[in-house]
């Protein structure tokens, strides 16, 4: 078991997260109503999924469901290319309605990323290194 295909957000307002990364950051899905049940962004590598909160919870275990509270230890992250484009895809997410956590900056390990958090509070990183390399579908080669 060695891949990760989907990565699910419980979601506690579907039609507010769809908008920030559909409209606000660009995500594509064939999702055509404002409120649906379940999204499913058509992104590169790794799929993005927004369930409802409560739903999700449920489907985890339907007699005493988890709670979410706090940061969970999770980041998800985007590699970019380049310094200016960690700028501007902080800045999108900063206009779709994200909270900018940590502006971006250069990092201990001879990078540049900062942090923003999505209208539910999950942490996203976007971050830049000198010397990454990306494949023939924009995932970062990690060797």
């Amino acid at each position: 078991m060695n891949r990760i295909n989907l990565l699910t957000l419980g979601v506690d307002d579907m039609a507010a997260s769809l908008r920030f990364y559909r409209d606000g950051l660009g995500f594509e899905t064939s999702a055509a109503e404002d409120n649906p049940g379940i999204v499913f962004f058509k992104n590169g590598g790794t799929r993005l999924a927004l369930y409802p909160l409560d739903e999700l919870a449920k489907d985890i275990d339907a007699t005493d469901p988890p709670q979410k509270s706090g940061f969970s230890g999770i980041t998800i992250a985007f590699n970019a290319k380049s310094e200016e484009e960690v700028d501007a895809v902080m800045d999108q997410a900063r206009k779709a309605g994200g909270t900018v956590l940590k502006e971006p900056e250069k990092v201990f390990w001879g990078g540049y990323s900062g942090y923003f958090a999505d209208p539910d509070g999950y942490v996203w990183e976007v971050a830049y290194g000198p010397n990454w390399q990306f494949d023939g579908q924009d995932m970062l080669v990690i060797d």
